[in-house]
């Protein structure tokens, strides 16, 4: 199983490393694959004046100072075109945010980095209609492109997991990811900033899991109630190894009985 995992934004180089060390410990423990993930820049932030993070360049020398002390694999997102060739030089997967995935000119600059592509699935995107991305990628890209689902827009405030969406985008991506922390986000439910109902993370993880998905992904904090950005829908770093043990197994159980 993958697990991508670690704050949403940076927000701090120590803390951050800390972060990272210990998700790596855990994916060393239970023998997963891990890739660290968090953003320099959060562009889409519902305020003006919510904290986006330290920005490009000095986001990418943290990504790869923790890159180089942690050992870890990364990932960030890329909010425009112009941005992708610096990220790529640090990042060993490119994340395309869901609400630029139908960005062409964006998907087809990551594609020409040779790099993993890792397109999460847009609020307002159906899963078959997702296939039309994958397709953008792969046409200046040999790589793997993966699909992250991160649920659906229902009625305003309010995201919905479908999963009968997993099996769907398995078809036709290489690899099917679950975002556990954004699927419980309530975007813009505090009034300038999004909410999130983080009580029912272990149970779409888990859900998603049985379904089939190759990785989970998750936002992780020290003190989610001190993030500067998706503090409501992270999980305290205290919960997610009894979390991901838990996948962990699912995920043996299901291919013990040869479950697809």
């Amino acid at each position: 199983m993958l697990l991508i995992a670690g704050p949403c934004v940076l927000e701090d180089l120590d803390v951050t490393i800390e972060i990272a060390k210990f998700m790596k410990s855990l994916a060393e423990e239970l023998g997963i694959d891990y890739i660290f993930k968090a953003s320099y820049d959060k562009a889409n932030r519902t305020s003006l004046f919510s904290y986006r993070g330290p920005g490009l360049e000095e986001g990418l020398k943290w990504l790869n100072e923790v890159k180089k002390e942690v050992g870890v694999k990364i990932t960030t997102d890329v909010h425009e075109t112009w941005q992708v060739s610096k990220v790529a030089e640090v990042v060993d997967v490119i994340q395309i945010p869901a609400f630029l995935c139908r960005q062409t000119d964006l998907l087809v600059e990551a594609a020409k980095t040779g790099k993993v592509v890792n397109i999460k699935k847009g609020q307002f995107m159906s899963p078959w209609d997702m296939k039309y991305a994958v397709q953008k990628v792969r046409a200046f890209s040999k790589s793997e492109v993966w699909i992250t689902e991160r649920g659906v827009s229902f009625g305003y405030r309010n995201l919905v997991v479908d999963f009968r969406g997993i099996p769907v985008m398995k078809e036709f991506a290489d690899r099917v990811i679950f975002d556990a922390t954004h699927s419980v986000q309530l975007p813009g439910g505090q009034e300038g900033s999004s909410g999130g109902q983080r009580e029912f993370v272990p149970y779409l993880a888990r859900a998603a899991v049985a379904v089939g998905v190759d990785g989970v992904f998750m936002e992780v904090h020290p003190e989610p109630e001190k993030a500067r950005c998706d503090g409501p829908n992270s999980l305290p770093l205290k919960d997610v190894p009894n979390i991901v043990f838990q996948l962990k197994r699912l995920k043996e159980l299901i291919k013990e009985f040869n479950i697809d």
